[in-house]
């Protein structure tokens, strides 16, 4: 059944924002419960868990009575879609269980075993209902308003019908589907590979700081020392973690590979003319926002490398170099943020959003529906998961104390809020809300904080910081997550055009663009041999044409936000209105409701004039302290 919903919702920001992130980690013992998730909101036990998922399966079969019959009538239609939909959403929530057990410590394998059952009943459900769609096929247009207008229950299963027509060619026959079903068993085992390998497998190093310390180099080790103070630690750093990735470039290299190369397949037999084609196709969206969103931005690296060039002016180094990015630029800032005094800060921020809005986030704080604290083995990074229909979202994090960890989790609280609204508002059925807008609440809740924060300050040195964390924001979600986008999509047209996918020629394509993006022939930022195999440590590329997403995102967030603050008639209204619609239309048509046409340079234009505005204001701030 195609995108009657749209997947697993599960919205992820694995440290592309981040300046820092410290490895504090701790037993799970040690930290008090009210910092952990409460999943007894999912599954009272682990039992109820194995009792709700053998009722579910044992529904499976039963989807077949409806076989040859949903054309007969619309009620016939009506009750085979419910069939199909209430076991579907409960799936989501066992799989919202299996997979939150499985993060709370990767290395356990009882927990990785629950998740991959639910991976593969996933693609029994899926083949066993697949005769769906092309059963519905067999009707027109016409047919199908017919059976709308005499069934009004259909109303919640119109815009799954009109899309499916939509995308009548790329269907298959009865037998085509199953076999594609089936499929699914095998083509993200590459994907399931290469997280395994990453998160539990990998032999990171232990490197000798300048100091006389040593340190595991890991991911949480990496992230934290990155952002060293001490420059010869940051290029050890550096050195010894993606030199341990080049060593398994190969390993690499053939995982990413499998990874295209399913995206091929699906291609191929779905008859699209491209991978990016038929990504893009899922959610209505031209091919153009993304070709748009590469050429805008290559157009803009002059106000990217004004940005390193002020970065390597407050650093006071001659010359920028890549394990630069991540150094703390104003020194002597307090950067201790307790969770206490982050949640206070994210509450005061989020009040042009209103006192509902607001109280909600106060739930979400209150009762236990956010994962704190790093403990040992703990999925890295943060997300936020409101798959499970009937019941709250949920947050994990990795919470150091940083003011780049406030940000990050204002900014998981927007997907919460997005999903829960969506979930009230919705019926199952238009929930889910369209991965394109995804990153849309998440990001508008950063920059309210970023302006709550800076508006209450007048210490230069806080400003400054507020201001480089920002534009670290924009380099990030902006310029970074498109400098991928590109990558991705050049790596893809690679393997279409039948050349072939290797670590090698990954390093070799990701150095000719992050060269490029860096200024490094103009000797803006120079990015040393060893960060070609960077594109090995971003787990995004398995997620088929998702990164450009944060990037259209922020653009739309900025738009919005400014908006909201300047207090326009309608703009909160439309604005919460787009946070409760779910997936009940295409995602142009979502935001454009909203107050925003991504067909359109004007977000990308207002995202610019923004970053402009944060460095002319640091550029004020460096001439009154003569830098």
């Amino acid at each position: 059944m195609k995108q009657l919903i749209g997947g697993l919702m599960v919205l992820l920001t694995l440290s592309f924002f981040s300046n820092a992130v410290l490895s504090q980690t701790r037993d799970r013992s040690e930290i008090a419960d009210q910092f952990k998730w409460d999943l007894t909101d999912l599954y009272a036990s682990e039992e109820a868990y194995q009792q709700a998922k053998a009722e579910t399966v044992k529904k499976f079969d039963g989807i077949l009575n409806f076989k040859g019959k949903l054309t007969k009538s619309p009620a016939m239609l009506l009750e085979g879609l419910d069939y199909y939909s209430g076991i579907y959403k409960e799936m989501l929530r066992l799989s919202s269980y299996a997979g939150k057990k499985s993060d709370l410590d990767t290395r356990d394998s009882k927990y990785l075993a629950m998740r991959q059952e639910m991976e593969q009943l996933f693609t029994q459900f899926r083949s066993t209902s697949s005769f769906i769609d092309p059963e519905i096929l067999t009707m027109n247009k016409k047919k199908i308003d017919k059976f709308l207008a005499k069934e009004p229950k259909l109303k919640v299963y119109r815009h799954y019908l009109y899309n499916l027509l939509r995308s009548k060619e790329h269907m298959l026959s009865e037998k085509e589907e199953k076999i594609v079903a089936e499929a699914g068993l095998v083509t993200g085992t590459a994907g399931s590979i290469y997280s395994i390998f990453k998160n539990a497998d990998m032999p990171y190093p232990t490197v000798e700081l300048s100091n006389g310390e040593k340190v595991l180099v890991d991911q949480a080790g990496y992230s934290r020392y990155r952002a060293s103070a001490n420059r010869e630690n940051r290029k050890i750093v550096f050195e010894a973690f993606f030199g341990k990735y080049n060593d398994f470039r190969r390993t690499f290299g053939t995982e990413i590979n499998g990874n295209v190369k399913s995206h091929i397949f699906y291609t191929n037999v779905r008859k699209y003319n491209s991978t990016l084609e038929r990504a893009l196709d899922a959610n209505n969206i031209p091919t153009q926002v993304y070709h748009a969103l590469i050429e805008n931005v290559n157009k803009n690296l002059d106000s990217f490398h004004h940005y390193l060039d002020i970065k390597r002016r407050m650093l006071g180094v001659d010359q920028l170099y890549y394990y630069d990015l991540y150094a703390p630029t104003v020194k002597g800032i307090d950067t201790d943020f307790e969770y206490d005094k982050a949640k206070t800060m994210i509450l005061a921020a989020m009040q042009p959003l209103g006192k509902d809005y607001v109280n909600i986030l106060k739930e979400a704080f209150n009762n236990r529906w956010i994962d704190v604290y790093p403990t040992p083995g703990k999925r890295s990074g943060a997300y936020s998961s409101g798959s499970a229909y009937d019941v709250h979202p949920y947050i994990l994090l990795n919470y150091n104390n940083l003011y780049n960890d406030v940000s990050t989790l204002a900014h998981e609280l927007g997907h919460t809020m997005q999903s829960y609204l969506s979930n009230k508002a919705q019926p199952f059925q238009t929930a889910d809300y369209p991965i394109f807008v995804a990153e849309v609440a998440s990001t508008l809740n950063e920059i309210l904080l970023f302006y709550d924060t800076y508006n209450k300050t007048t210490d230069d040195d806080i400003k400054l910081a507020l201001l480089m964390e920002y534009l670290d924001g924009v380099k990030g979600t902006l310029f970074r997550q498109t400098q991928f986008a590109e990558f991705e999509l050049r790596m893809h047209e690679m393997a279409e055009k039948g050349e072939q996918i290797t670590g090698d020629s990954m390093s070799e394509l990701y150095r000719s663009i992050v060269q490029t993006y860096y200024g490094h022939n103009k000797g803006i930022c120079i990015v040393p041999d060893y960060i070609d195999i960077e594109w090995a440590y971003i787990p995004h590329f398995y997620y088929n044409y998702y990164v450009y997403q944060y990037s259209t995102s922020f653009t739309a967030s900025t738009a919005l936000a400014e908006r909201i603050l300047n207090k326009e008639p309608g703009a909160l209204d439309k604005y919460m209105a787009f946070l409760s619609a779910g997936g009940s239309d295409y995602p142009i048509n979502l935001l454009k409701d909203a107050g925003v046409d991504m067909t359109t340079s004007v977000p990308f234009d207002k995202t610019m004039k923004m970053m402009n505005w944060a460095m002319d204001e640091i550029e004020k701030i460096l001439a009154k302290k003569g830098i």
